[in-house]
């Protein structure tokens, strides 16, 4: 497996345009080294970007992703950063299950509503 990739590399690989991981750099997130202007991005900053998209997939913001990820490098296995992941991933399904449970009855009084002027 490569040791280093290169902003294509990770671009072409995550679909994610290189802008994207430019951005990801100003904001902390990841670190590359760089060689003349060329970014070299290393396994850690690959994992990193992993832990990035996941977590933005699911709707964490950049600022919460970056707490999870400084997490990492607290030297205790990761127990930490999988605690802390799990506990604040289990507060956002609950707080979509409520979303949800919100968006339902909203629906049911919609077609109530629906119906009524349908009736009339």
């Amino acid at each position: 497996e490569a040791e280093s990739f290169s902003i294509g590399d990770l671009a072409s690989e995550f679909g994610i345009t290189p802008r994207s991981l430019r951005f990801y750099e100003e904001e902390g997130l990841i670190a590359p080294r760089r060689d003349g202007p060329a970014r070299i991005y290393s396994r850690r900053d690959r994992a990193r970007l992993v832990w990035i998209l996941r977590g933005k997939s699911v709707g964490f913001s950049l600022d919460e992703i970056g707490e999870l990820l400084d997490l990492y490098d607290l030297d205790d296995g990761r127990k930490k950063q999988r605690a802390v992941t799990l506990e604040r991933c289990r507060a956002r399904a609950d707080m979509l299950h409520s979303q949800i449970a919100e968006l339902e009855t909203t629906l049911e009084r919609l077609s109530d509503f629906v119906e009524n002027l349908e009736q009339q």
